[in-house]
């Protein structure tokens, strides 16, 4: 639900609150889930169906992103080593240069992050794949991307309250893990390896 600020708020609506009373953690929760629902209904099936397949396709994975949106892809790089992927996570000092026949996952708000732009300019230069998850589908890494996802969520940068009411990009972030949980989840379930066999490569080194 779209918020405009020079409106009143109408009886109901989260960290909506009166005199005697004061916003609490469990408003910003329905805040949170309700954002995120929204956000979600906006997601196409197709990019996502064609997410999938590039993983599924793909000899490597690599995955780069700033910020919170990197941690994100850290995390998801993480559930896809589980699953058995060779996955390497873009500025460690283990990660080989990419090639032909491999996939950079790269995530940005905007689509204009440097860092973000000059990996998949890179990746495409030497034949690899791009898939980009980001709020816009007309932004510079979207067009250099092979396949493009598109969250529905406000930049970091979008202060106005209306495409969400949370700070600097969080829905976007929040909503980008939870595709790449859902990847994960969907990959899982067509593979089919019981959670035993996977849990073995669980890190033992912590």
């Amino acid at each position: 639900m779209d918020w405009n600020p020079d409106e009143p708020p109408e009886a109901g609506d989260p960290l909506v609150t009166t005199a005697s009373d004061t916003p609490s953690v469990r408003d910003a929760l329905r805040l949170v889930q309700d954002e995120l629902a929204g956000a979600a209904d906006g997601l196409q099936d197709d990019q996502l169906t064609a997410l999938v397949t590039e993983i599924q396709q793909a000899g490597r994975v690599f995955v780069t992103g700033g910020g919170r949106s990197g941690l994100a892809l850290r995390m998801h790089a993480m559930r896809l080593m589980h699953l058995g992927l060779t996955v390497h996570v873009v500025g460690e000092t283990t990660t080989p240069a990419i090639g032909s026949g491999d996939l950079l996952l790269v995530a940005s708000g905007s689509g204009t992050t440097g860092g973000a732009v000059a990996a998949a300019e890179t990746a495409v230069s030497v034949d690899a794949r791009v898939v980009a998850l980001t709020t816009d589908g007309g932004s510079t890494l979207a067009g250099i991307a092979h396949r493009v996802v598109v969250i529905p969520a406000a930049q970091k940068t979008d202060h106005g309250g209306t495409a969400s009411r949370q700070y600097s990009g969080s829905l976007f972030e929040q909503a980008l893990l939870l595709v790449l949980d859902a990847t994960f989840h969907t990959l899982w379930t067509v593979d089919g390896t019981p959670a035993e066999d996977l849990w073995p490569r669980h890190a033992n080194l912590e």
